[in-house]
């Protein structure tokens, strides 16, 4: 994991694609989009079996990781109203039955409005954006809440990097915006979580800080 400081505030970035805030104990966690391979499926498009169980196998991984105490997802849950499959559902249930006193909350986003919530079993938390932990705004639109530096997800960020042993990669990434720049601008970005999300390449501005995900290592990359 990478440490970083962010409106004041230690925060480690963790290869997964998860942000922890070691100050409140909580793991951030963007787009996870469960159910999005079923929801292809039954629409007649061949697409990957098996990517719930990978997420909540990097998830495992993420809250084991860091210790952390409390779990928030970032909007974007569930993918759709196809999504509420048995076994989709199944896998989550058997997750939260191995964590039954970690306190979940979900933001919703756009896609959790056409899905609906989870199932009541699961025992999240739901809330609308903005929420606010500490000097944050945890929501899922990236877009400015005046007095708080917002964490948020939709935009499934990604960079593309070039080196001597390859023409060019696509790797998602963090993208936090400058925090004491122009109005508008505090606001990061968390790459999508989801094992089966697509990217969408950012544009940063001057100020900003990027940080691309290569395997199991989070690093820094210079922006003009």
């Amino acid at each position: 994991m990478l440490k970083i400081r962010l409106a004041g505030e230690d925060a480690l970035l963790h290869p997964g694609g998860a942000l922890f805030l070691p100050a409140h104990g909580t793991l951030l966690v963007a787009d996870v989009h469960f159910g999005k391979a079923v929801s292809f499926r039954r629409l007649g498009v061949p697409v990957p079996r098996g990517t719930t169980g990978e997420t909540v196998a990097r998830l495992d991984a993420a809250l084991a990781g860091t210790g952390a105490r409390a779990l928030v997802f970032l909007g974007d849950f569930l993918h759709s109203a196809r999504s509420h499959a048995r076994g989709t559902l199944a896998v989550l249930q058997a997750w939260r039955e191995r964590h039954p006193a970690l306190p979940v909350t979900l933001v919703r986003g756009n896609h959790d409005a056409r899905a609906g919530d989870p199932p009541a079993s699961l025992g999240f938390a739901i809330v609308d954006e903005p929420l606010r932990l500490g000097p944050f705004a945890l929501c899922h639109h990236p877009r400015p809440v005046p007095g708080a530096y917002v964490l948020a997800g939709h935009w499934h960020p990604c960079v593309s990097v070039s080196g001597r042993a390859f023409e060019r990669l696509r790797l998602p990434c963090f993208w936090l915006g400058d925090e004491n720049g122009p109005p508008g601008q505090a606001v990061g970005v968390l790459p999508a979580f989801g094992s089966f999300t697509g990217m969408h390449p950012i544009a940063p501005r001057a100020g900003d800080r990027v940080f691309p995900i290569a395997g199991d290592v989070v690093r820094a990359l210079p922006v003009p």
